[in-house]
């Protein structure tokens, strides 16, 4: 027997033979504090520095009139998520982990690779954004902001135990609150608002085709669903109570209710952040004429003679904060995709020296985005572009992953079927005609 098959031997849990023993899923009225968990941190990392910059070119582009992509997004985003999430806690391995195990190597590099570079550039960027939002609160040098927060990040990230390092992922959720408080500052005209919530407003032009696939690809990014297949089974190796579906169908209900509200909740905060923002530069920037956002930097500074130095520094602090957030949790989907991929122990639940690779990539990923803000190429002005890039990604992603949960081989008796079936591949076709759409449009543009 290899050393490789003794560790995990030593570490496999028995599997339950009685009902489930989760103390926050096992009975009836779940403590809602222990259930979010992998869908809150998730929904939040959603609104990074990249998201913000995309909802503030969109609201200062287009207005109210783009308001309505967010209610749209809503069940697609939950849909594609929740499917994500099932994969893991039903197999106890994310996504990667089932392609390698049931599908062609080919199919499953292609896919790393494509993650890693979105990922690397999306990380890269959210540095640079927060570098110089802190630049521009406190006059010292972007770069040592950017080499800051970086090692913060990778540190906490390697160095920190599991349970606290989701703690803290939690607590920085709540940076996303500075977003609804911008709204507080902003003379809102509800009628417009409502209109453009709720009546769908399409033109055929370049620029919101451009816009769309940069909205949906932040809201819906491909390592949003390999971080949270990855972190439910990562919550099944650190809590002894929980055992792959597969092995234990007992716990199916209460673990798909979890899932369900952790991701719905999630989720739904992470549009109604995006809906702020939006909202805040339709009625401040679109209303004076300004409509050339590329950087959330810019949205901030253009706030700030039109809402008010105290919306300036609220707007301002929520991308610093959201950074924090969503830097670990692009190099920590990576690290899974990649580690997965190459048969390493993986797991922020591990131990540095037991998971030297997996915590390399993390290091790694976060240094790449690091140096990106050191070069020529300056991220911070491809934020868009980002977006867009993970709107494209996520087509190629989006149909692997949809192959996956509907295979009996790797769900067994849990493949995704029903309502939760057809709205995955809605989304899936939602992404790849508005990728199609931005990609033609550019050619012909």
């Amino acid at each position: 027997m290899s050393n490789r098959s003794r560790k995990e031997k030593a570490h496999a849990k028995p599997v339950a033979s009685g009902g489930s023993k989760d103390p926050v899923v096992g009975t009836s009225k779940p403590r809602l504090l222990g259930v979010l968990g992998p869908g809150l941190i998730t929904g939040a990392s959603d609104d990074d520095p990249s998201g913000i910059a995309t909802y503030s070119q969109a609201g200062a582009q287009f207005g109210f009139g783009i308001q309505w992509i967010m209610l749209f997004s809503y069940p697609l985003m939950c849909a594609v998520q929740e499917i994500s999430a099932r994969l893991g806690r039903t197999t106890e391995r994310g996504i990667a982990g089932n392609l390698r195990h049931h599908y062609p190597n080919w199919m499953l590099q292609s896919i790393v690779l494509l993650l890693a570079i979105a990922n690397t550039i999306n990380l890269g960027a959210d540095l640079g954004a927060m570098g110089d939002v802190a630049q521009m609160l406190s006059g010292a040098p972007r770069l040592l902001f950017v080499v800051f927060f970086a090692v913060l990040c990778a540190t906490l990230q390697i160095f920190m135990s599991y349970s606290r390092y989701v703690a803290v992922l939690k607590w920085t959720t709540l940076s996303l609150f500075f977003y609804f408080g911008t709204v507080l500052f902003v003379k809102i005209p509800w009628t417009e608002f409502a209109a453009g919530f709720f009546i769908p407003r399409i033109s055929w032009s370049a620029d919101f085709l451009t816009i769309t696939t940069a909205v949906l690809g932040t809201t819906i990014s491909p390592y949003l669903f390999f971080w949270q297949s990855s972190q439910e089974a990562e919550d099944e190796r650190v809590k002894p109570y929980r055992h792959p579906l597969v092995k234990a169908p007992n716990e199916s209900r209460h673990a798909f209710h979890r899932i369900r509200l952790d991701t719905y909740v999630g989720m739904a905060f992470a549009n109604l952040v995006a809906l702020a923002i939006i909202t805040t530069t339709a009625a401040t920037l679109h209303a004076k004429g300004v409509t050339d956002i590329e950087t959330s930097q810019q949205a901030a500074e253009a706030l700030r003679p039109v809402a008010g130095d105290f919306a300036f520094i609220i707007f301002s602090l929520g991308i610093i904060g959201t950074g924090l957030l969503a830097v670990p949790v692009l190099a920590g989907s990576t690290a899974y995709a990649v580690g997965e991929s190459r048969r390493w122990p993986v797991g922020l639940g591990r131990k540095p020296e037991e998971a030297r690779a997996f915590y390399g990539v993390v290091a790694i990923a976060t240094l790449v985005g690091m140096v990106l803000n050191f070069t020529p190429i300056n991220p911070i002005k491809a934020l868009l572009w980002t977006a867009v890039l993970n709107g494209i990604v996520s087509v190629p992603v989006m149909v692997t992953m949809m192959l996956v949960v509907t295979n009996p081989k790797v769900m067994s008796k849990f493949v995704i079927k029903g309502p939760l079936l057809w709205l995955g591949w809605i989304a899936t076709f939602v992404m790849a005609a508005s990728a199609i759409g931005t990609i033609a449009g550019a050619i012909l543009q």
